[in-house]
Parts: structure tokens; C-alpha cells; sequence
């Protein structure tokens, strides 16, 4: 039996060489094509000859898959497709829109392009309609301004979370369909 090395097993990445522990795999060799099933060290020494390393690509299969490959290659590669990965993930954000019950018209357009905007980045929209003093008695006026912005974004958007009180604010999330 084969004694391993005094290192330590390569502890990110996929197993290779010494460090597969199946007695069997099932091989790919450096140009794709399929060598079957082996035993780990002859195929180990077949890829010694072609100076490269066996290394687990499927682990979880029955038996094996290992490929014959270079791993410091093989690492690289799998890290910078990692990094582009996750460069070009996009996070939703919530963006906040806050507005009056007795918002002018021109306000409430101006207000409704930043709406449109946000909802077409991909991002999701909350409105917040805050009421101040006796305001808070006529909640309708704020309900009939919301009512207003679902019906006039509900090509692009669809209501999330419909109108409710907190406090002194009624709130309301849009999202992109």
C-alpha cells in the first residue's frame, strides 16, 4: 500500500493525485476522451508520463470522474469564473419614494420617472406616503395617491406588499415583473 506524504491535503479545490480516496475512477484524459474505468494509481502514473496531475472533477459519481489536467491551472481557471461570476451578479436593492397626500401633479410626475427608473434597473421600490398633523385623520387621500402609482406602473411592476399604516406612514413595495 501506498504511503502518502507528510503534507497536509489540499484543503480548497478538488482532490487530486495521492489525495483521491477511491480505490477506482472513472478517467478523462488531457484531450477529452474517455479511458474508462482504472484504479487511481494507474491512472495516476499514466498522467505522471504526460506531466500533469489526476485530479477529481465529479466525486460525487459512481465511481469517480478524474481528469488528467494541470491543477494550479485548474484552480486559476475556477477562480476567475468565480470572480466573473460574482462581478456580474446583480443585488436587488430597495429604493424609497416618499410623498405627501396633497402632492402637486408635477411633483408627483417627477416622482413617478425615479418610479420607472428603479423599477427598469432591476431594483425594487418602496413608497412611503408620510402624513403630518391632521393629515393622519384623512388616510383616504394618501390610499386614492398609492392606488394611483400601482395602476400607473402595473405594466412594469407588480405590488409587492399593498398599502398599510405604520406610524404616521402608509407604506407600499413594488417590484419589476
Amino acid at each position: 500500500m501506498m504511503r502518502r506524504p507528510n503534507q497536509a491535503p489540499p484543503m480548497n479545490g478538488p482532490r487530486f493525485n495521492e489525495w483521491i480516496v477511491s480505490p477506482k475512477v472513472r478517467v478523462i484524459d488531457h484531450e477529452g476522451e474517455n479511458l474508462g474505468v482504472m484504479y487511481t494509481r494507474e491512472a495516476m502514473a499514466q498522467a505522471q508520463e504526460l506531466g500533469l496531475d489526476l485530479v477529481e472533477v465529479s466525486p460525487n459519481a459512481d465511481p469517480p470522474v478524474a481528469k488528467f489536467l494541470d491543477v494550479g491551472k485548474f484552480k486559476y481557471e475556477a477562480q476567475k469564473k468565480a470572480n466573473l461570476a460574482r462581478k456580474s451578479q446583480k443585488t436587488q436593492e430597495i429604493k424609497e419614494i416618499k410623498m405627501r397626500p396633497n402632492i402637486d401633479d408635477h411633483d408627483y410626475d417627477t416622482k413617478m420617472k425615479k418610479v420607472a427608473e428603479f423599477i427598469d434597473e432591476g431594483d425594487k421600490v418602496k413608497v412611503t406616503m408620510r402624513f403630518r398633523g391632521r393629515e393622519l385623520s384623512h388616510g383616504q387621500l394618501g390610499m386614492a395617491v398609492l392606488q394611483r402609482v400601482a395602476e400607473q406602473v402595473a405594466e412594469i411592476a407588480k405590488v409587492e406588499a399593498y398599502p398599510r399604516m405604520e406610524g404616521r406612514q402608509m407604506l407600499m413595495v413594488l417590484a419589476p415583473k
